[in-house]
């Protein structure tokens, strides 16, 4: 039987493909914006059937029927990287996290003693005329997870962008197939406000010719794109990235001619966009995606010389501990790959580790440079690794600084009505 006998011969209804899910199997799904949602919308109608069935995860855009509260016994979901539609259950105990580096995510997935998966239920593009389909726009966890699980069952879907790289799997390793025809969901860019471009500036200020590129998620690595046009021999190797790229592409301020390793390729393991960035990256060789124990790794990252790392935080403390993903004890997010970049531009040369945020949240009633973390709250990067915090109000360099020298820098870039009080900390201390 030749591939495209057996690719037929697999084909089945959504309902019928997920009658391989068994109670107690661990199943991974493929996240971010490479859902299957009719494979899931079918587990979702099976899991009255079924009794603790594990779904591993990371981010996951779109409805999550499968987290309601009637699910309980049946689907639980355990997330590596909380997204907004699982935030509730997790806090409310119905489903489960686990705080993970994403460079270490497919170890895990890899071992039977962790999280290896009974059962990967992946997203994917139509096969080549070789028989290999691709990981569309996701290929960082779940081709680690595809690898792994002894059962995969794939939504192929005509719409997915064919995505080039380590990416590919045969059709022979699909134990079921449920043919697809629909729009990849789109996470669209907003117009950044002034206070997004304001910190962006300052960021823009930072990044040298020749710089390779990290951006984090959120409005303000975004709207640092869009600060750039005057580079030169700009290069991207990143967990992710979106539509900033394409404008900058197609005016040749990405080229990635300078990079040291992966000259001429955009490296990453997935993208969030809209249908433009889609179809931009469709069988596009500028573009590499592999898994994400590669583009991760803190010691692949610092062979990039002028390694740029942009990231978030939700608050730092006057001796530069970086929270991003707790409000005190409550989960918000997770780790996700910012210490992995953060502590590889720390190693490459020339390169610099970003923290940016703006100076205050909830209309400026609260300063997210604090004097200590909230009680509960999650170190994710420490003051050992931490280089810049950028804000609105300019550039706290950190790295290798004093705590006395670290409290004046910080103190300088929060919002002017915080800083006697932080000032005022600070002395209680005798920091300064």
């Amino acid at each position: 039987m030749n591939w495209e006998e057996a690719y037929r011969s697999k084909i089945c209804s959504a309902d019928e493909a997920v009658e391989v899910i068994q109670s107690h199997h661990r199943l991974f799904m493929t996240g971010n914006c490479s859902v299957p949602t009719q494979l899931l919308a079918a587990l979702v109608r099976r899991a009255p059937q079924l009794e603790d069935v594990e779904i591993c995860q990371v981010l996951t855009i779109g409805p999550a029927d499968y987290v309601a509260p009637e699910m309980q016994g049946h689907l639980r979901v355990n997330s590596l990287f909380i997204s907004q539609n699982v935030r509730n259950a997790v806090n409310d105990g119905r489903a489960d996290f686990t705080p993970i580096f994403l460079s270490q995510i497919p170890r895990v997935l890899r071992d039977p003693d962790m999280l290896r998966p009974d059962v990967a239920m992946i997203h994917c593009s139509p096969p080549d005329e070789h028989g290999f389909c691709t990981f569309g726009v996701e290929v960082g966890l779940t081709k680690p997870a595809a690898e792994a699980a002894p059962i995969v069952i794939a939504e192929v879907n005509d719409r997915m962008p064919r995505a080039l790289g380590d990416s590919f799997i045969h059709v022979s390793r699909l134990t079921r197939i449920v043919a697809a025809s629909y729009p990849i969901v789109e996470v669209r860019q907003g117009s950044p406000g002034e206070l997004q471009k304001q910190i962006a500036c300052n960021i823009a200020e930072l990044i040298p010719d020749g710089a390779t590129m990290q951006m984090g998620i959120g409005e303000i690595p975004d709207a640092v794109l869009l600060y750039l046009k005057n580079k030169k021999d700009l290069g991207v190797h990143t967990e992710l990235f979106s539509d900033g790229v394409i404008d900058l592409i197609e005016s040749g301020v990405i080229n990635n001619a300078a990079k040291t390793i992966h000259r001429g390729k955009c490296v990453a393991g997935f993208a969030l966009g809209s249908q433009r960035l889609y179809d931009y990256i469709d069988n596009n060789p500028m573009f590499e995606f592999h898994p994400q124990d590669y583009v991760n790794d803190p010691f692949v990252i610092a062979q990039n010389s002028k390694q740029i790392a942009i990231n978030s935080a939700l608050e730092v403390d006057l001796t530069g501990q970086v929270c991003a993903d707790s409000i005190g004890p409550i989960f918000y997010s997770g780790v996700g790959g910012q210490l992995d970049f953060m502590y590889g531009a720390l190693r490459s040369p020339g390169g610099l580790p970003i923290i940016a945020m703006p100076a205050t949240a909830k209309d400026g009633t609260l300063s997210r440079i604090v004097p200590m973390l909230k009680q509960g709250a999650g170190v994710v990067t420490t003051r050992n690794h931490v280089s810049c915090i950028v804000t609105e109000y300019g550039v706290a360099r950190l790295y290798g600084k004093t705590i006395r020298q670290r409290v004046h820098e910080l103190v300088n870039v929060a919002a002017p009505q915080f800083r006697e009080e932080l000032l005022a900390f600070a002395r209680k201390q005798h920091w300064i």
